[in-house]
């Protein structure tokens, strides 16, 4: 950064003639004033992001303001220069990078929100409190579940349902909540890393078609690895003790299982879709969400409520008002496919907007052709990628790994996995690193905190860098592959 400031002084005060003069399919804009402007704006954006929980203020509004600020720049260089139709590329290029995430998200997010609502996150909560299980098995069992749940469901979803699991058994053992909070939250990444659809970053990769889907689980291992060598570790502080199991018996409303069933199948069938005929992932989830609807259309006119009417009738009755229930857990509620994709997090979908319009702003600028150049030209892939776990456990892993993919860096096989690994797992280094130690940190507020999971970051270290060498000896074959 500091070597383009000399530069760009020199171009802020040229005459318009010598940028003229470099008119191409593309400007290299590093060097000028817009360039530098677009870099201030960037970061004074993700300042406000970082600064959320203190601000208040939603971390979606800094980058959308920053994303149209930065291209009316770049639009406005272009257009003196009588070249609109760029930007204009450009700009839909990343818009249709965009939408095919968001409409995969969202489709995840309404499956997600419905399960919620028909109680089978309550109901695998409350089996696990009324089981009497000692701490110490609920330390690993919570851990293996985030493990195995995340691939599937998102990981902060994941992350929040098991951390309330160690809050409620682990009352009056504040230890076991903060190292339970951060066995969690690294499981809930380290699970993430192998699923194409695990975590935005492997969502990316794969919608980007750098490897098929299957070619993912060659990270299990490394993952395992990841997790498992802090938890060991953690665990020899879990208290030798059983709590009281909690008399909590709820029950998963009609439907809720065969909602689950159509979640795992709708990924089936969009990966079975992406493999053979090549199309895009969202189509095969928007699939899924018309069919999530059509049931939920059959669901509502079958179930039968207390009184023995269908609730499509009982649902008429009352003048279309939707989703509301009784408080007898036995009847049967109304689901309404609509509600659910109005719960989405739609902060989190406009922030991913924001994000992907701005970097590829700044793309567009030249500055990712500079930052591969130094990271992968002049310090190597491996070294590259390893430092992109450790930034993205300081910076969201989208921006740094949208930006990845927006270099584009020639690169085996096995370095787009081990950019994807560290990426995933990196976040667990802090716990500001992840939208699931976010989360977690909200909800467990005042006893998992940053500094509660600082102090164990030199553990998650361990593993971060064992993972690491895991999957250079297990996937050797892969880095002769490009």
């Amino acid at each position: 950064m500091r070597a383009l400031l000399v530069p760009a002084l020199l171009v802020l005060f040229s005459p318009a003639s010598v940028l003229a003069a470099e008119t191409a399919a593309t400007l290299d804009l590093t060097a000028h004033w817009v360039g530098i402007a677009a870099i201030a704006v960037f970061v004074a954006a993700y300042v406000l992001v970082i600064a959320e929980e203190q601000l208040h203020l939603r971390k979606s509004i800094p980058v959308l303001l920053g994303a149209v600020i930065i291209w009316g720049m770049i639009g406005g260089v272009y257009a003196g220069l009588g070249d609109t139709e760029i930007v204009a590329r450009t700009v839909r290029h990343n818009l249709v990078e965009y939408a095919e995430l968001f409409l995969f998200l969202l489709v995840a997010m309404t499956y997600i929100n419905t399960l919620d609502e028909r109680g089978v996150f309550n109901a695998l909560r409350g089996w696990l409190v009324s089981r009497g299980w000692s701490l110490r098995t609920l330390f690993w069992l919570t851990g293996l579940i985030a493990f195995f749940v995340s691939p599937v469901a998102d990981n902060m979803t994941t992350a929040l349902v098991m951390s309330s699991v160690a809050m409620a058994v682990g009352r009056g053992y504040p230890g076991f909540i903060v190292v339970s909070c951060i066995n969690i939250v690294v499981a809930a990444n380290s699970g993430g890393a192998w699923s194409p659809f695990g975590d935005i970053t492997t969502l990316m990769v794969w919608q980007k078609g750098v490897f098929p889907a299957h070619e993912f689980l060659v990270l299990l291992l490394p993952s395992i690895v990841s997790w498992v060598i802090p938890a060991l570790i953690m665990s020899t502080t879990v208290p030798r003790a059983t709590p009281e199991p909690l008399k909590v018996q709820p029950e998963v409303r009609h439907g809720g299982l065969v909602i689950l069933c159509m979640f795992i199948a709708t990924i089936a069938f969009t990966v079975t879709l992406h493999a053979w005929l090549h199309l895009p992932p969202a189509l095969g989830m928007m699939g899924g969400l018309g069919a999530l609807m059509l049931v939920s259309y059959v669901l509502n006119r079958t179930g039968k409520g207390r009184h023995g009417k269908t609730l499509h009738n009982t649902m008429m009755e009352q003048g279309g008002i939707s989703d509301t229930g009784s408080s007898d857990p036995h009847e049967r509620r109304r689901l309404n496919t609509f509600n659910q994709v109005a719960r989405s997090e739609w902060d989190t979908l406009l922030f991913f907007y924001g994000i992907i319009m701005c970097v590829g702003g700044l793309g567009t600028l030249g500055y990712l052709s500079v930052g591969s150049q130094l990271l992968y030209g002049e310090l190597g892939a491996t070294t590259a990628n390893v430092l992109v776990g450790i930034v993205s456990a300081v910076i969201d892993n989208i921006p740094v790994m949208f930006a990845v993919l927006s270099m584009y860096p020639e690169m085996s096989d096995g370095q787009w996995l081990l950019v994807t690994l560290t990426a995933g797992i990196g976040g667990s280094l802090l716990s500001i690193g992840s939208a699931a130690g976010v989360a977690v940190m909200g909800q467990a507020r005042g006893v998992y905190t940053f500094f509660a999971h600082l102090r164990w970051t030199w553990a998650i270290a361990l593993g971060y860098a064992a993972g690491i060498l895991v999957h250079f000896w297990i996937n050797q074959k892969y880095f002769l592959i490009h």
